[in-house]
Parts: structure tokens; C-alpha cells; sequence
């Protein structure tokens, strides 16, 4: 039985499971189901703005919350697209710079070029054209590391379209013929139209007619086998480039037909209706030329209401410039003036100088009068727009140069991090050994310092010590001196006034007193001596306790003898320096040499003052200066200074240093008084 409900069990899972894939199996369908459909109606050019940004928001949606891979990217671009479609620049700018992001995180190069030419595209339609270029430059570049031909010809052409409008003409046409050097070994006519339109229209602006004619004629060619689509409308742009051409050449017949045959062309009004637009107006002036009055002015106010609908400023004023120049010749001179001012008033508000000087030039013609002041702004705007866009070649130029540099710099920087990794284990190990080396010197240099200092502080001792067997040689010599003195001296006269005084006794009369008298005098006068000779006996013994205060007397005096700054010393007679340690005067006599020498060589004091007193068991030294002072806090601390702090520290002692730049510097020692110490002299 157990096993039978075991059994029906795992069936139940296993159905439970597979109900749950198809679920979530529905759902992806649904949801890409659901994708599709919002990218289609997001791209229904019958729909309405509002609607179709609807759309467009939902797909985003379903996208944003998908896995972030090359499909999910695919969307994303389809997003874009839509979004340039609409000409919503700032979603169609945040959707290219998010799969730019994106593609950077995922290191998708492919997709890393294909999103910096979308930001080409954005900057180039917001006239920000070394933004646009930079973008296209970094994509040729990936496109050219992945071997893609197509997408690099196609970057290629952008960057020649960019150089084209910003008047850059010579850079323009070798970037187009680059461009078709990348198409050779491809078929790719889409891209050989658009590169022969566009030579087509550089030598027409160079006034080379022929080859401009040329150019456009292998531009139709292209179409003959049909690969490109024809909503694009491709023959009808031929066309209308090449009647253009024939406008500059005045052959106005052949202008006329090119133009009335792009008319001709299938769903030209509907898949193209700017071409369409500009068709009209160019077939009216054409037709103007030829003196022809039919259809004229219709043609041109037809072609005005549609640019006028679309607003393509643009278009707008060459129509009502070509509107002015048709009523200057019928004589109507106040249309031609009105048409001629709306044409500049409205070039002027777009900003764009070129449509400024063909408005000023027709201006010039219409008002004679005001000719004069219409030249000299002509000459004004023409100068400045040369200088702008020789600046802005020279920005293209120098963008392309600076990251050709950057990517030299990572080149070389690659190889150097190469050579840096192949030498690197040697430098290593190089360098682990100059390490043990440096220490081991390091470490024969601090004990080499330690018997260096070890050796100065037996020298000191010794002196210390000779010091003191001087004082007590002299002290010996003395005491027999004072000997000599009391024996031959004092107690000689002592004696010889005893005697004469006992002599004394047996006198009666006044010359006995007298004698009496006199001899008490000298009784005083040897009394006299014998304190002299005990004081100089107590001053000697002072001078023999106190001897380490004579060496510090002494290198006192030599500092006040050598140097011009006023020395200032007290010494505490409370301190007892026979219960100092020999060994912590030697440290404490090294300390003070250390000090001022510091003041003498870099204090520049006017004023050093040195002072020892006794503070409970401890013995203090406080040396201070009002010279120029440091940071305490930021000068590197020298040997002198290091010096002085080992020594306290031998002593057990604590070290302060105040200092402040300008107002002098003051050391502090304080040196414990211990009491196994007060036992030596």
C-alpha cells in the first residue's frame, strides 16, 4: 500500500512540474507575442504621436525586465529606432546610450559600435557635430578591429554626410571614396548609392558639373537591379540631385525634365514627402527660368504649405527666396522685398549662416537702396562662417588625432605591461635580495652607531673621571697647604701668645692690661684666620661634589665665548648630582651639546636659555630658544633630534618638543631621581 501512495506521489510531481513549464513557457510566448505587437503599432505611421510613444513605452517595459543579452539588444536598437522614427531625440538618445552601457558591461563589441553610431546619428540631428563625429570615429574603429566591411563603409558615410554639412568638402570626399575602398570585396548597393549620391553633391557644391553628373548617373545605376527598396525613394533623390546640378549649369530643360520625372515616381507625396516638397519648388524655379507661366506661382505656394506643414525651416526660406526672386522679375518689387525678408528674418532666428548670405545676396537684389549695408554683413557672416568651418575641420581632424594618440598610448602600454610581466619575477627576486642586503648594512650601521656612541660615553666617563681625579690632586694639595699654614701659622702664633700670656700672670700694673689687650687682638686675628681657611675648606669640598656642574660651567662658557646669541643658565643648587647616575650626566652633557648646536647652526636666535631644577624626585632641563621654529608635526625628525630622544629614553626619562614656526622652540627632559642612584658621587 506504502508503495503504491509512494508511486502516485512522484506522478503528481512530475505533473505539477510539467504544468508549471508550460505555464512559464506561455508566458515568455505571450510576453514576446505581446513585443512584437507593441514594436509593430509602434512603427504604424497612421497611428498618432501619443499613441505610438504608448506603444513604444509598453515594448520597453517587457524589454527592460528581460535577460540582458544579444536578443534583449536586438529590441533595445528596434526601441531606438522607433523612437527616430518619431523624432523623440531624448528617448531615442537614453535607449543608445543604455545599450551602450550595457554592451561596455558585457564587453559586446559588435554592439558597442553599432550604439556609438546610433549617438552619432543623435548628435548629428541635434547639430553637435564634434560629439557626432567622435562617436562615428570610435565605431570605425571597432568596425575595423571585427573586420566588418559593411558596417564600417556605412559608419564611413555618416562621417562623410557629417563632414559634408559642416562644409568640411575635401575631407568629406576621400572619407566616401574610404568608404567605397571598405565596399570592394562586398555587395552592398545601398551603401555604393548613397557613397555615388553623395560624391554626386560634393562636386556639384566644388562646381565640378560633370563629374557631379557622373556620380549621380552611377548612383541610378545601383537601382537597376531593384535590391533597394523602393520607398526609399532612391531614383527620385537621383533625380532631383542631378536637375539640381543642371540648375548650376543653366541648362533649365534638362533641369525641368529630371524634376517632372521624379515627380512621376510611385508614393513619392506618401513615403517621402519632404523630397516631394522640394521637387515642386525646384521644378517652379526651373520653369521660372525658362519664362514659362503655367502652374507658376501654384507651384511654388504648394510647395511652401507642405514645407510650411512639415516645418522644414530649411526648405521654408529657399522657397521664399525663390518666391522673391519670381516677383522681383514680374515687377511686384513690394512681394519680392516681403518674401526676401521673411527668407532672412527666418535664416536669422535658425542660426544657420550660409542660409543667412543666400538670403543677404537676395536682399542685395531686391532693395537697392540698402545694398551697401546688406554687403558689408554679407562680408561680415562670409569671413566668420569661413573661420568657423575651418575650425571645425581642424576639430575633426584633431579628434581623429588625439584618439589615434590614446590608442597608441594603450598600445604601448600593453607592450610595456607584457615586458613588465615577463621581467617581473626577476625584479623580484632582485629586489628581495637588494632587500636583505640594504638590511643586513642597516642593521651593521646601528650597531657600528651603538659602539660609535658606546666608545663617546667611555670617552666622557674618562673625563669625567680624570675631571675628578684633578680636582681631588688639587684637593689633597691643598689640604696640605692648609696644614702647613695651621702648623707653621696658626699654632705658632697660637702658641707664642699662650706662652706670652702665661708670662702675663705675674704682672700687676697697667702695662700688664695692655699687653693683655694687645694680645687678645691677635687672639681675634688668628680666630679670623681660621674661618677663612674653613670657609675656602667648604668651598673646596662644594667644588668637589659639584664637579659636573663645573664641565657644564665650562661648556657654558665656551658658548657665550664662540657665539654672539645672549646665553642665559641657571642651575637649581637644590639638585644633588652625587645621587645622579655617572652615566645619566654623560647623557644628560651629550644632550645639552646636541641642543646647542642645534640653536647655533639653524635656531637664528637672538636669545638661548638653559635651566636645571628639581621637580619632586625628578630632574628637569628645559632648553629653549625664540628662534624661527618649525612644524613639529611635518619636519622630518634628523639624527640630532633622534640622538636626543634615544638618550632620554636611556635615561628613562620623557621627552617634549614645542615648537611653532616664528616663535621659537623649547625642549623639555624630565629624568627620574631614583633612589638605588643615591649612593655614588
Amino acid at each position: 500500500m506504502k508503495k503504491f501512495y509512494s508511486i502516485l506521489l512522484f506522478f503528481l510531481i512530475i505533473l505539477i512540474g510539467c504544468t508549471n513549464r508550460n505555464k512559464s513557457k506561455q508566458n515568455s510566448i505571450s510576453s514576446n507575442d505581446s513585443l512584437s505587437s507593441y514594436l509593430l503599432l509602434a512603427n504604424d505611421f497612421q497611428l498618432s504621436y501619443e499613441s505610438k510613444q504608448k506603444y513604444n513605452r509598453k515594448a520597453f517595459e517587457i524589454i527592460i525586465n528581460q535577460k540582458d543579452d544579444s536578443i534583449n539588444k536586438v529590441y533595445l536598437f528596434k526601441i531606438a529606432n522607433r523612437y527616430y522614427n518619431m523624432s523623440d531625440w531624448e528617448g531615442y538618445f537614453r535607449t543608445s546610450k543604455l545599450i551602450l552601457e550595457r554592451s561596455k558591461n558585457s564587453h559586446d563589441t559588435v554592439n558597442i559600435a553599432k550604439a556609438y553610431t546610433y549617438l552619432g546619428d543623435y548628435y548629428v540631428s541635434k547639430s553637435v557635430s564634434d560629439s557626432a563625429f567622435y562617436c562615428y570615429f570610435k565605431a570605425e574603429k571597432l568596425y575595423i578591429l571585427l573586420n566588418d566591411n559593411y558596417n564600417l563603409a556605412k559608419t564611413q558615410i555618416s562621417k562623410a554626410n557629417l563632414r559634408y554639412h559642416e562644409n568640411d568638402i575635401f575631407d568629406s570626399e576621400i572619407t566616401v571614396f574610404k568608404a567605397l575602398k571598405s565596399l570592394k570585396e562586398i555587395k552592398a548597393n545601398d551603401l555604393l548609392y548613397e557613397s555615388y549620391n553623395l560624391l554626386g553633391i560634393l562636386y556639384n557644391e566644388r562646381e565640378e558639373y560633370n563629374k557631379a553628373l557622373e556620380f549621380h548617373r552611377k548612383a541610378l545605376a545601383t537601382l537597376i537591379d531593384q535590391s533597394i527598396p523602393a520607398e526609399f525613394q532612391s531614383k527620385a533623390t537621383s533625380l532631383n540631385n542631378m536637375g539640381y546640378v543642371y540648375l548650376n549649369l543653366k541648362n533649365y530643360k534638362l533641369a525641368k525634365s529630371n524634376f517632372e520625372e521624379a515627380l512621376k515616381q510611385k508614393n513619392l507625396f506618401i513615403e517621402k514627402t519632404t523630397l516631394y516638397a522640394m521637387l515642386l519648388d525646384n521644378l517652379a524655379y526651373a520653369k521660372f527660368k525658362l519664362k514659362e507661366k503655367k502652374e507658376l506661382p501654384d507651384l511654388f505656394y504648394k510647395a511652401l504649405k507642405i514645407r510650411d506643414s512639415l516645418n522644414i525651416t530649411s526648405g521654408i526660406i529657399i522657397n521664399k527666396t525663390h518666391l522673391s526672386e519670381y516677383y522681383a522679375f514680374q515687377k511686384d518689387t513690394l512681394k519680392a522685398i516681403q518674401y526676401a525678408k521673411q527668407a532672412l528674418a527666418l535664416s536669422r532666428s535658425t542660426k544657420r549662416l550660409r542660409s543667412i548670405l543666400e538670403t543677404l545676396k537676395q536682399m542685395g537684389v531686391v532693395d537697392p537702396k540698402n545694398a551697401s549695408t546688406y554687403s558689408k554683413e554679407y562680408i561680415l557672416i562670409n569671413d566668420r562662417l569661413q573661420k568657423i568651418e575651418r575650425k571645425i575641420g581642424e576639430k575633426f581632424t584633431r579628434i581623429e588625432y588625439e584618439t589615434d594618440e590614446i590608442k597608441v598610448e594603450n598600445t604601448n602600454l600593453e607592450g610595456q605591461n607584457k615586458k613588465l610581466l615577463l621581467f617581473f619575477g626577476g625584479f623580484v627576486i632582485l629586489a628581495l635580495l637588494l632587500y636583505v642586503i640594504n638590511n643586513q648594512k642597516v642593521k651593521q650601521r646601528e650597531l657600528l652607531f651603538i659602539q660609535q656612541q658606546q666608545q663617546a660615553n667611555a670617552e666622557i666617563y674618562n673625563l669625567l673621571i680624570n675631571q675628578q681625579n684633578t680636582i681631588e690632586k688639587n684637593n689633597i694639595k691643598e689640604k696640605k697647604r692648609v696644614a702647613r699654614e695651621l702648623h707653621d701659622g696658626v699654632l705658632g702664633r697660637m702658641f707664642g701668645v699662650r706662652i706670652n700670656l702665661d708670662g702675663l700672670n705675674k704682672l700687676k700694673d697697667d702695662s700688664g692690661i695692655e699687653m693683655r689687650l694687645n694680645y687678645l687682638t691677635e687672639l681675634k686675628n688668628i680666630e679670623q684666620d681660621i674661618r677663612e681657611i674653613s670657609h675656602n675648606l667648604n668651598r673646596e669640598k662644594s667644588e668637589l661634589i659639584n664637579n659636573f656642574v663645573a664641565i657644564v660651567t665650562n661648556l657654558f662658557e665656551e658658548q657665550k665665548k664662540t657665539f654672539s646669541t645672549k646665553f642665559l643658565a641657571h642651575v637649581d643648587p637644590s639638585i644633588k648630582w652625587d645621587s645622579i647616575d655617572n652615566i645619566v650626566k654623560i647623557n644628560i652633557y651629550r644632550i645639552l651639546q646636541e641642543s646647542l648646536q642645534n640653536c647655533n647652526k639653524y635656531a637664528n636666535a637672538t636669545k638661548i636659555k638653559v635651566e636645571f631644577r628639581k621637580q619632586n624626585d625628578n630632574l628637569v632641563l628645559k632648553i629653549s630658544d625664540d628662534g624661527l621654529g618649525y612644524n613639529v608635526n611635518r619636519t622630518k625628525k634628523g639624527i640630532g633630534l633622534q640622538n636626543i630622544k634615544t638618550r632620554t629614553i636611556e635615561c628613562e626619562g620623557t621627552l617634549e618638543i614645542k615648537s611653532k614656526k616664528g616663535e621659537g622652540t623649547s625642549i623639555t627632559i624630565i629624568i627620574p631621581i631614583k633612589e638605588t642612584q643615591k649612593t655614588t658621587a
